[in-house]
């Protein structure tokens, strides 16, 4: 097991501007998806020498570990000591190998739901495709059958309802980014919001 929070320094775990909770609370945009497993599909292409595309049984069939770790919604709530459980994040990379360029990774999430990420914020031990919290199945309302869990940055870029990653030579915002929030959202930065300079910038060239 995995104690992400042995990854920050010692001290206070709750970033500025955060209330402590026990709930879990739901949020999300729009109506919650609810996904066959039978028919989800999990898909690394990109900006990658081997892209691929697992199912379902593909899928549980790979490592899987439990992670301890403290979660911070951009709407300031934290939650601390969430044990996820799911498979790592560095194993699905490892098997994708992100070409020499690669920088960032466009999160997919059903039905059309996306956030970006550098590369490096993805590629850290403690980061799953988790199927479980405190030993339950994720809930639909809680991103399952399995949501991203990146904990070192605000829970949005832990994304709900994962079905792939797009490994990216250039940064490209993502549902929430173009919707105003933070390209990377470090939470002890308070980085919830984004800039104007970095929308201009990225939105013209998807036109």
């Amino acid at each position: 097991m995995t104690n992400a929070n042995d990854q920050r320094p010692a001290g206070n775990r709750l970033p500025p501007g955060q209330i402590l909770t026990r709930k879990w609370p739901i949020l999300h945009y729009g109506n919650v998806p609810i996904i066959d497993p039978a028919r989800w599909r999990f898909r690394v292409f990109g900006a990658v020498e081997t892209p691929f595309e697992l199912d379902w049984a593909e899928f549980g069939a790979l490592e899987h570990r439990e992670v301890i770790a403290d979660i911070h919604c951009v709407t300031r709530w934290s939650r601390l000591d969430n044990r996820f459980r799911g498979v790592p994040v560095q194993s699905i990379l490892t098997r994708a190998r992100p070409t020499r360029a690669a920088r960032f990774v466009l999160v997919h999430g059903a039905p059309d739901f996306t956030t970006n990420l550098p590369l490096g914020d993805l590629d850290r031990p403690e980061n799953l495709l988790a199927t479980h919290h405190d030993g339950v199945p994720l809930t639909p309302e809680h991103g399952g059958p399995v949501r991203l869990t990146v904990p070192h940055l605000y829970f949005w870029k832990s994304a709900k309802w994962v079905t792939g990653f797009e490994v990216l030579e250039e940064d490209v915002p993502g549902f929430w980014e173009e919707n105003g929030y933070h390209e990377r959202g470090d939470p002890w930065a308070e980085e919830r919001h984004g800039s104007d300079d970095y929308l201009r910038m990225r939105r013209g060239p998807r036109r």
